[in-house]
């Protein structure tokens, strides 16, 4: 029964609070009794607060019991990505440059709306070193591993939350993504995950491309989980204005009628291996039964946009890697610190000349998604790889099919669409119009109920 309540919905176990036939401290209980089983064989969380995350579960159930909850998400045991700040706990931000930073003394924008809605925050997941590779290899929290395989990679950088909720480790989690971050691990670990668009969550220091998004197991828990994250916070002064609609009830819109091109080469970086592709067209094949109108896309690019981008995010890496002291700088991981370093001593044409071609690259991209309601494509173009390397072997720091959608800032769903002949998840990835978050969480909604039940991950 433990191991039950660690995988019901989030909207079972509403249900159950309301009927009192569940109980938020028995969730809550099982959860922290699974992850000192499981998480030592995964290390998706480096920070467990069980006396907090009991104390918020008491608080809770009293909430029910008086028939007064703050929301379904009232009791639900959820996890939070190392970079976003909660208060009374860590931020090292993955690197053991940062091990000895105080615990924050404030929430920011996601974890305070976790915690106006009575979730329960049962601690901070694993990242790779100042997020900025997609890998779960950080210096200070070590190796994460993928529950389908523990010899591969989960991806990254929101590393420990895709594996934190493939394994029962928190019914949710949020994480982070400027390339992928959300949408990689939801790839690699058989979940679903929202690259929502840029604005809609708001978050606490915001910069160019850079969104916190949703992760779960199913596509309406996401809707539930960015209802909530999505509500106003002044910090963010690039959010969108609040959308107050009820995302899980718009998932319940079918895909009739709906345009959508099938992109499976997006013009640089590795071919889609053939397993991928295959689960990809599957994917689309089912989606075309229950009536959207499939297209295949040609190439959005005929050169590489990604130095570019890679310019950009090393000029906003910098300073936090330029302020740390000789010593700090050699705990940063080898190749996150290379990585780094290419930002010092850019110049202002050097930068300039980067963000023109970034303008560029949203440009194509906006243009090449207008003429379909959505686009389908692979999260990841292989399967997951060794545990231990930092990206996939000949291919680039950042993923082709991820990081072009944060520059054009549209909402991007990755669902898991089958496994491999390997037995390992792929990622089907829904890419809707600028602001069109609910759209994108429909189509992700028909598809996961067209396609059916996936099995557990092996390790979970």
């Amino acid at each position: 029964m433990s191991e039950a309540l660690c995988f019901k919905s989030v909207i079972d176990l509403a249900a159950g609070y309301r009927l009192r036939r569940l109980s938020p401290v028995e969730v809550v209980r099982a959860v922290l009794d699974r992850i000192a089983t499981v998480n030592p064989r995964v290390n998706a969380l480096y920070h467990v607060d069980a006396e907090g995350a009991l104390a918020a579960a008491r608080v809770s159930e009293a909430r029910w019991r008086a028939g007064a909850p703050q929301g379904a998400l009232d009791g639900v045991p959820v996890t939070v990505k190392d970079s976003i700040a909660v208060a009374g706990m860590p931020m090292p931000r993955g690197t053991r440059a940062l091990s000895g930073v105080p615990n924050d003394t404030e929430d920011a924008p996601p974890a305070a709306r976790l915690r106006e809605a009575g979730a329960v925050l049962i601690g901070k997941t694993t990242m790779p070193d100042l997020g900025m590779i997609a890998s779960g290899l950080s210096s200070l929290h070590g190796v994460t591993r993928n529950p389908w395989d523990l010899a591969r990679n989960p991806g990254g950088s929101s590393s420990g939350a895709g594996v934190a909720v493939a394994t029962g480790l928190g019914a949710l989690a949020i994480g982070t993504d400027i390339g992928g971050s959300v949408r990689i691990p939801s790839a690699f670990c058989g979940t679903a995950g929202l690259k929502p668009s840029y604005g809609r969550v708001p978050v606490g220091r915001p910069w160019a491309g850079l969104v916190a998004g949703p992760m779960a197991r199913t596509v309406a828990e996401v809707a539930l989980l960015l209802a909530v994250i999505s509500r106003p916070d002044v910090r963010d002064y690039t959010a969108l204005p609040w959308d107050d609609r009820d995302y899980l009830a718009g998932t319940r819109g079918g895909v009739r009628g709906l345009r959508m091109g099938l992109l499976l080469d997006i013009g640089f970086g590795l071919p889609v291996d053939p397993g991928v592709r295959a689960r990809l067209e599957a994917a689309a094949a089912l989606l075309a039964g229950v009536g959207a109108a499939i297209e295949p896309m040609a190439p959005i690019f005929s050169e590489d946009p990604e130095p570019a981008f890679d310019r950009m995010v090393q000029a906003y890496a910098w300073p936090s890697f330029g302020a740390l002291d000789s010593a700090q700088r050699e705990l940063v991981l080898p190749e996150v610190a290379a990585w780094c370093r290419r930002g010092e001593g850019m110049s202002a044409a050097e930068l300039t000349s980067a963000m023109v071609a970034v303008g560029e690259t949203r440009r194509r991209v906006v243009i090449a998604c207008a003429q379909y309601d959505y686009v389908l494509a692979p999260t990841m173009a292989v399967e997951p790889y060794a545990a231990e390397a930092p990206w996939p072997p000949g291919g680039t720091q950042h993923n082709p099919f991820c990081f072009p959608f944060n520059l054009s800032e549209q909402p991007a769903l990755s669902v898991c669409c089958g496994l491999t002949g390997n037995g390992l998840p792929v990622g089907l990835q829904i890419i809707g119009q600028r602001f069109d978050d609910a759209g994108v969480l429909r189509v992700g909604a028909a598809y996961e109920a067209a396609r059916g039940a996936l099995p557990r991950p092996v390790h979970a």
